[in-house]
């Protein structure tokens, strides 16, 4: 899962984890643009870098609160460069367990939480979406399988009888 990843178009993608000390935090204004003696244009695009580093920050941090312990490891970030030397997060994503349930039970509440952690963000991307769909699928196999496993039984229909019998020997015993 993750927001849509647009890196940069000069390759500067990386992964998280790297110790580049010129990430700058969501939070820091242009002023130090300014300062570094960026044109307008620059900071302009510093400000749209900013804007989609807490963007994609937010997003991926909606699919970890959503996730809970589904969660595999931490958010993953791509990066972009921008005119003032700093990394902006252009792009991200959260590994999620989504291997079935050792049951169809579980596997159907698995896959309800699987969803609902994809579709956790404001804006689902088309991976998010697309994941969800899968999660969908599973639950639906799995209801399958339930359903097969109760007509096995003969768990049909609770408000019947449970008769076991060769058909017609109901109507032998009353005729």
């Amino acid at each position: 899962m993750g927001a849509d990843n647009d890196n940069d178009r000069d390759g500067s993608a990386r992964e998280v984890g790297s110790d580049d000390k010129s990430t700058r935090a969501a939070g820091e204004t242009e002023e130090a643009g300014e300062e570094q003696g960026l044109t307008e244009e620059e900071q302009k695009v510093v400000r749209e870098l900013e804007a989609r580093d807490r963007e994609v920050r937010a997003h991926e941090a909606a699919h970890m609160r959503a996730g809970g312990d589904l969660v595999r490891g931490s958010a993953s970030f791509s990066y972009q460069r921008g005119p003032d030397g700093q990394q902006y997060a252009v792009g991200g994503e959260v590994s999620i367990d989504t291997s079935a349930g050792s049951t169809p039970a579980e596997t159907i509440a698995k896959a309800q939480r699987i969803r609902a952690a994809a579709l956790a963000p404001a804006e689902p991307s088309s991976t998010d979406m697309q994941v969800a769909a899968e999660a969908s699928r599973m639950a639906a196999q799995a209801r399958a399988e339930q359903a097969a496993a109760s007509r096995e039984k003969g768990d049909d229909n609770p408000y019947q009888p449970r008769v076991r019998a060769e058909r017609g020997a109901l109507i032998d015993q009353y005729a």
